[in-house]
């Protein structure tokens, strides 16, 4: 038998997280996990196919993996969550969702969440809409079950006697000159600037998702924006003011 000694793969990845082995080049990594996840398989008595990661199953493994995403959280407590798995690992550890007080941060972490429906959301809120449960919320972003189902177990839904404060004073895109929108949002050109307000002059932008795709923004962007702006719906352009 040759030297050495089998790690668990979870336990490894712990290590390497913390820098206490190095880092496996991924396809070595991905081989054997899956060999590790054979083996858990077997070792713990489960049926073929189920891990860890399956919903009611809670073992030594799925006890590494919420450690592992605690210390991720730890190095980075804006982390974004991208499996179910680790959505009910981030519930076992404490995180929760105030869905009435939520800011873009917060609902960026949910996977599968797009940022038109953040956007959405903050509009909602800013404007005193309160959601009473995970079906007004499924109805109102047009959510499949299964993604509604993915989120629940970090939803908390709680009621509000006072709308939310706005965080930041927001930019009304409908109303502001080029310069004036370049100088609030440094992550639009001045040049793009430019162009939304020649866009505009079109039609007044409705939302984010309408100046997304008419400027042809790329998501990362409009992630940055979400928050920070508002579109008001009467005459595009600067108001100016009238003649004495």
């Amino acid at each position: 038998m040759a030297d050495g000694h089998w790690l668990d793969p979870l336990a490894r990845s712990l290590l390497e997280a913390t820098g206490q082995l190095p880092a496996r080049p991924r396809a070595a990594a991905a081989s054997a996990d899956q060999a590790g996840d054979r083996a858990n398989s077997g070792a713990q008595g489960l049926p073929l196919g189920q891990t860890s990661d399956d919903p009611g199953v809670d073992t030594e493994a799925a006890a590494i993996e919420r450690e592992l995403l605690a210390l991720k959280l730890r190095r980075n407590p804006g982390l974004r969550l991208s499996t179910a798995t680790e959505v009910r690992h981030a519930a076992a550890l404490g995180w929760r969702l105030d869905v009435n007080r939520a800011t873009a941060a917060d609902w960026l972490r949910l996977p599968g969440i797009s940022p038109h429906q953040v956007d959405l959301l903050l509009r909602l809120q800013a404007g005193g809409v309160q959601l009473s449960g995970p079906e007004d919320l499924q109805q109102l972003l047009e959510l499949p079950g299964d993604q509604i189902g993915c989120w629940q177990p970090l939803l908390l839904f709680r009621w509000y006697g006072e709308p939310a404060s706005p965080q930041v004073r927001q930019l009304d895109l409908n109303r502001a000159n080029a310069s004036q929108i370049h100088a609030a949002l440094s992550g639009l050109s001045l040049e793009r600037c430019q162009r939304l307000v020649r866009e505009r002059q079109r039609a007044p932008f409705r939302d984010l998702a309408d100046l997304q795709q008419r400027l042809q923004l790329p998501a990362a962007l409009v992630e940055e924006l979400i928050g920070r702006v508002r579109f008001s719906q009467g005459p595009a352009g600067p108001v100016l003011p009238r003649p004495s």
